[in-house]
């Protein structure tokens, strides 16, 4: 039953009992963020990456093609959407 309870809250059975004995009880110490902070995440890292490739080729002196200069305005919306979406979010 305590190593049960050790897993449920996401310590070793020690760390259990140790809360258990010092605190009378034993919180979690895992911490779920919010699901809208996880896509924010998702959702920068893509930008991010995709920046940086277009970073990479100005800096070896290729030109963008049109393609590239379509896609570069479509990251500039994105990013201020999602701007747009922090602020709106910790109102």
């Amino acid at each position: 039953m305590i190593r049960q309870r050790a897993r449920i809250v996401g310590l070793t059975i020690s760390e259990y009992l140790r809360e258990c004995g010092l605190k009378g009880q034993a919180v979690s110490n895992k911490k779920a963020l919010p699901k809208e902070v996880l896509q924010f995440t998702g959702t920068l890292n893509h930008l991010a990456a995709n920046l940086n490739q277009i970073a990479r080729k100005r800096n070896s002196m290729d030109e963008l093609n049109a393609l590239e200069r379509v896609q570069l305005q479509d990251l500039s919306s994105q990013v201020h959407e999602l701007a747009s979406a922090i602020k709106n979010y910790l109102k």
